[in-house]
């Protein structure tokens, strides 16, 4: 046998030699947690596919981030869904309020990120506001709406906001809204390169956030990447980088991940990425057919995440981190 045969394997022995070997780690201190508060619901809600996650009341929603913090989750990025909807004119008080009162329970405790976007309020839901004759979402007309969205959420005590719409300019408006009203300290979290995928489902059920079928735009491939364009993905990222986002995201995560590692060495900004309702639910589908462990397929889906080059991940198993790790 030739002496060299067992110079790897002796690093992969048992678990403590793997432990001590490991180049990538994932802390749960890396893991935010998102929330859904849903205005005229009277009880928490289920959501299709997705374990341990919940349509919460403006009040179970503070019992729920109560568990979070006793359980260690300490990141949260909540997604407000009003109940009243409409064509353009949107009423932010809803998801304002919420933010106001997860502050005034817990304060610094946590740190809340708040995600931007129309599409939860729209009557056809779409992310922004339609041109007249319904076919095209108006770019400028929307990315005002996102910028006031912003300056309402960062004054009620987010500590940042996070646009997920793709629209041009929004990180620039954002930016510049919150600088104009003091608030320069709210940071931004931009999907910069989010695609147009199919692993949103459980999501949409989640923020009431799906096109509606009556409506003439069917879908959001005139905004949203297309999954085989990279270089549209890197000059998205490059455009919201020079506009001042503090954070860059990609969107979804296991089939990007090549996007992801290409983009975190082009860019030197802090990258999240978003273990999105279809990945997750695929493993919990899975995980509950006896097909797989379920923990330790979350946890393996993270390592990739922080491989490829993430240094946070918007998951909905944060809140389980501290058993899973």
């Amino acid at each position: 046998m030739d002496r060299h045969t067992l110079t790897l394997r002796r690093m992969r022995q048992n678990r403590h030699v793997r432990e001590l070997a490991r180049e990538t780690r994932v802390s749960r201190e890396q893991l935010v947690q998102p929330l859904f508060a849903v205005d005229g619901i009277s009880s928490p809600e289920p959501i299709s596919g997705m374990t341990g996650v919940m349509r919460e009341t403006p009040v179970s929603l503070l019992k729920t981030i109560e568990r979070d913090l006793e359980a260690g989750t300490t990141k949260f990025l909540l997604f407000g869904v009003p109940a009243r909807k409409a064509a353009s004119g949107f009423d932010f008080s809803f998801t304002a309020g919420r933010i106001a009162d997860i502050k005034k329970h817990f304060g610094e405790d946590l740190f809340l990120a708040v995600d931007i976007c129309l599409c939860s309020a729209t009557t056809h839901g779409q992310c922004g506001i339609l041109s007249p004759g319904g076919d095209h979402v108006e770019n400028n007309a929307t990315v005002e709406e996102l910028a006031r969205a912003a300056g309402e959420y960062a004054a009620a005590g987010a500590d940042c906001v996070a646009p997920s719409d793709m629209m041009d300019g929004r990180v620039a408006a954002i930016r510049e809204n919150l600088d104009r009203a003091r608030l320069e300290r709210t940071l931004v979290m931009s999907y910069s390169a989010k695609f147009c995928s199919r692993f949103y489902g459980p999501f949409r059920e989640a923020a009431d956030s799906a096109p509606k079928g009556d409506a003439k735009l069917k879908d959001r491939t005139s905004y949203q990447i297309d999954p085989a364009r990279y270089r549209d993905a890197l000059m998205s990222s490059r455009r919201d980088d020079i506009e001042g986002a503090d954070i860059l995201m990609v969107k979804p995560g296991l089939p990007y991940l090549d996007v992801l590692s290409r983009l975190s060495l082009e860019i030197p900004k802090p990258w999240a990425v978003y273990e999105v309702s279809g990945e997750y639910a695929a493993v919990e589908l899975m995980a509950g057919q006896g097909l797989m462990d379920g923990p330790a397929a979350h946890v393996e889906c993270w390592t990739s995440f922080v491989r490829a080059g993430a240094s946070m991940i918007i998951t909905y198993g944060a809140r389980k981190a501290g058993q899973w790790l």
